[in-house]
């Protein structure tokens, strides 16, 4: 490393593009990780749909090539792998590499002023280790006996060996061990990077919101992966060493152990795992509407403390998943008041966003159509959850398609559209290229409306009292009679996937062969990365900026009528800058 902190730029084809310690590199291969297996986790949701639309029916194409001896039907085992692999791979394959891994490793040493993370080997090992954890899972689907069956919550009995034969349930348990060490890796970088490295005058109130949403997940992360790493461990010692952790204690068995026990450790992970995915996308967001919209983001200061009320309430909420296990009443009844508490800083969120661009100068531009998104689905699965947190309602409506409804609106479209309007926004920065944005914005309405059709039919299916995880949806009467509704709810899905391809032809076309950015600040916004030039160099900054202002300073009477935007190393017009210290210790030279 050179005497002024810059690292030297690799030579070697391994060392930049395969065990790169660069940030951005690194980024990029999360960024690709997570889409590939989002295309995975995308097709079992296809063949899911296929068969709840059409049971018995061979799923085309595909089907007899990967099921020759049911002539391509998806028996019930085989759909029990595949929900349960497929909720596992897009959240821990796909989203959480993809808005986490390479949101978190491209923007945060860019929007606060670094060169690079504090640990740049350990970034490297943390992408590594999600590799080890993707190749584990994706081996468990070619053993014998099939991949994980028990539901991407693997509840024991289920998950032991008394309910799931063959390895692919250890495989699992293995894969996501392996994942969960990962995060944290990625967690601690995040965290120390943004504490230490901050350029001088990188206050915390002068942070983007988006380092601020990635900043309270790897605090999550770093406090609630170790859960599920031990939850992991002693069902991984429950089915290779027979132990008794998660047997429950009868006369019969002699077993000294609960299998309620996994549901504890699962869901204290499990719920902040919610926020865990969803405060990147409310980071970015908030940036977003505000770049979007050329107004300040309304009450900043409100939206870092709703968002920092969220993460210390996630940890003490999970118990609404367990409302039907026979906790006891008084136990019951905090859970739900911290529920419905938690929906509070939610809301002041909601309102802040909507405030924000209320009046404002809005550039549809697909970036801001994706965050407009975030609010529409977040707003809609927000609300359903609050029958979600009351006792009497959950009681009837657990383990019903309402469930499966909101927890997709709630988390996984929200966290989807952030990662999207994050990829829209900084595509140039990141390549150099533009995305097409008439394809970006078909892509956006081919998106949103078939995949608002899909949830919210399942609220009424769920209502009716369909249960989840029924490979025959008409072997009971009083369901069979829903299949009308789940034949419209599997069509808008398949539209959906559809349109995901239009994205992946506009990706690949945009990132070779698409318009190129001849300017550094194409979207006129005042964060730290847009003052370099884009793709950034692999050293990020030559010198070490300055920060004098907000991320957010649009449409400032200072300005004039030329100007609605500033760059944060600008003072406004008028002001005299103040001195600039560091923001913490050593934080002029990073490494």
């Amino acid at each position: 490393m050179s005497h002024d902190g810059i690292h030297p730029e690799p030579t070697s084809f391994l060392r930049k593009h395969v065990f790169s310690v660069d940030h951005k590199v690194i980024a990029k291969q999360f960024m690709w990780f997570g889409l590939v297996w989002l295309l995975i986790g995308g097709l079992m949701a296809m063949m899911i749909r296929w068969q709840l639309a059409n049971p018995g029916e061979p799923f085309p194409v595909l089907g007899k090539l990967l099921w020759p001896h049911t002539e391509g039907v998806i028996s019930p085992d085989v759909y029990n792998m595949l929900f349960s692999m497929h909720g596992t791979i897009m959240i821990f394959l796909g989203l959480t590499p993809l808005l986490i891994g390479a949101w978190g490793n491209y923007c945060i040493p860019l929007m606060i002023g670094a060169r690079d993370m504090i640990f740049p080997t350990l970034n490297m090992l943390s992408f590594w280790t999600v590799v080890a954890g993707g190749a584990v899972g994706f081996y468990s689907l070619f053993v014998p006996l099939g991949a994980l069956e028990a539901g991407w919550t693997g509840y024991p009995p289920l998950s032991s060996t008394v309910g799931t034969q063959g390895s692919g349930e250890t495989l699992w348990a293995v894969a996501v061990f392996l994942i969960g060490a990962s995060s944290i890796m990625g967690g601690i970088n995040y965290i120390t990077t943004i504490v230490r490295l901050r350029a001088p005058g990188m206050t915390w109130g002068r942070m983007p919101l988006t380092v601020w949403g990635l900043f309270f997940t790897a605090v999550l992360n770093v406090l609630f992966l170790p859960v599920i790493g031990s939850a992991m461990l002693l069902l991984i010692l429950d089915r290779v060493f027979g132990t008794q952790f998660y047997v429950a204690a009868t006369f019969s068995s002699g077993g000294g152990g609960d299998p309620i026990l996994y549901q504890h450790l699962f869901w204290i992970f499990g719920h902040p795992e919610v926020y865990i995915l969803i405060l990147p996308a409310w980071g970015i967001v908030g940036d977003l509407l505000s770049f979007y919209a050329r107004k300040p983001a309304f009450g900043y200061r409100v939206t870092v403390g709703a968002m920092f009320a969220v993460t210390v309430l996630s940890a003490l909420v999970y118990g609404h998943h367990m409302f039907t296990t026979g906790l006891s009443a008084m136990l019951g009844e905090s859970f739900m008041l911290l529920t419905m508490i938690i929906s509070v800083p939610g809301e002041i969120l909601f309102f802040n966003w909507l405030h924000t661009i209320w009046k404002g100068s809005l550039r549809m531009t697909t970036a801001m159509c994706f965050s407009l998104g975030v609010i529409f689905v977040f707003g809609l699965g927000g609300l359903t959850g609050l029958y979600l947190a009351t006792i009497s309602t959950d009681i009837f409506l657990h383990d019903t398609y309402f469930v499966v409804g909101h927890f997709h609106l709630t988390m996984a479209a929200s966290a989807l559209f952030g990662a999207f309007a994050g990829l829209y926004h900084w595509m140039p920065k990141m390549f150099g290229r533009f995305l097409d944005e008439r394809l970006g914005l078909l892509h956006f309405w081919t998106t949103i409306v078939p995949l608002t059709i899909v949830f919210c039919t399942m609220f009424v299916s769920g209502y009716a009292g369909m249960p989840r995880r029924y490979a025959d949806p008409t072997s009971a009467p009083y369901v069979a009679e829903l299949q009308g509704l789940n034949t419209i709810t599997s069509i808008a899905a398949f539209i959906l996937g559809a349109a995901q391809l239009l994205f992946a032809y506009n990706f690949i076309k945009s990132r070779w062969w698409g318009k190129k950015c001849t300017e550094d600040n194409p979207w006129q916004v005042g964060t730290l990365e847009w003052t370099i030039p884009s793709p950034a160099p692999h050293y990020n900054f030559k010198e070490i900026p300055t920060v004098v202002t907000g991320p957010h300073e649009f449409s400032h009477p200072a300005l004039g009528p030329d100007r609605d935007w500033i760059s944060q190393t600008e003072p406004l017009p008028g002001t005299s800058p103040e001195p600039s210290s560091p923001a913490a210790p050593g934080a002029p030279v990073t490494a």
